[in-house]
Formats: C-alpha cells, sequence, structure tokens
C-alpha cells in the first residue's frame, strides 16, 4: 500500500537523512514523499527522488506538515532533528513534533528509529 512521507532535517542532520533516504530509495520510491524545501533539494540532487517541496523549515515548511497530519494526509515522519542545536523556530518544531504523537503518527527522530519504521512488517500494510 502505497504511503504518505514527510522528510525533514535540521542543518547537522541533513546529510543523516540523506544518507538513509539514498539507503533505502528502493522503498521510499513506491511511496509519496514531500520534505521541507531545503532538506527535500538536497535529497532529490543525491537520490533522484521525487519529492513534493513544501516551504523551507523556518519559513513554515515545519508547519505545513503539521497541517497534513492534522488533516490525516501524512502516514510517517522522518524527522531527523538536532537536540543539541538551538533554532529560532523552535517552537514550530514542538508544534510538528507535539501534533504528531497527537494523531498517533509513527514519527522517527533518528536513523535507529527511521529503519525500524521502514523494516516494519507494519509499514507495508493498511
Amino acid at each position: 500500500m502505497k504511503k504518505t512521507i514527510g522528510l525533514v532535517a535540521h542543518d547537522n542532520k541533513k546529510n543523516d537523512l540523506m544518507e538513509w533516504t539514498d539507503f533505502n530509495k528502493g522503498t521510499l520510491e513506491r511511496h509519496t514523499l514531500y520534505a521541507t524545501g531545503g532538506t527535500g533539494k538536497r535529497i532529490m540532487a543525491k537520490t533522484g527522488l521525487s519529492i513534493t517541496l513544501l516551504k523551507e523549515g523556518a519559513h513554515g515548511g515545519d508547519m505545513e506538515l503539521g497541517a497534513m497530519i492534522a488533516n490525516k494526509k501524512l502516514d510517517y515522519l522522518i524527522f531527523f532533528w538536532d537536540p543539541l542545536e538551538s533554532l529560532p523556530h523552535d517552537v514550530d518544531v514542538k508544534a510538528l513534533l507535539r501534533v504528531a504523537v497527537l494523531y498517533n503518527v509513527p514519527t522517527a527522530c533518528n536513523r535507529a528509529t527511521a529503519d525500524l519504521i521502514i523494516s516494519s512488517p507494519l509499514f507495508s500494510g493498511e
């Protein structure tokens, strides 16, 4: 079953997410992908994956992903965030994570959890 997946990463984690998406390209290309602007552009350049670009995270992209979750249009959120970096839009980051938990959307905040999600038999199910 085709899933809708949101991809976002803080600057210090973009390389991790690009490596992860490149490694999992064969699986990800079978799904609908959305990403915040900077993250999505870098992933597309490295992997060739087709991604719908949202605004940059600090310019509302995190909030766009949150709205997709609230409107039940996102099945998974892969958000490699940096807990050691304070950002001016930290409130948006917290709001995105809050709405993901509120709507019970499986969310990976690091590579280990993203690996567990994508390799789970539930990932392919209803």
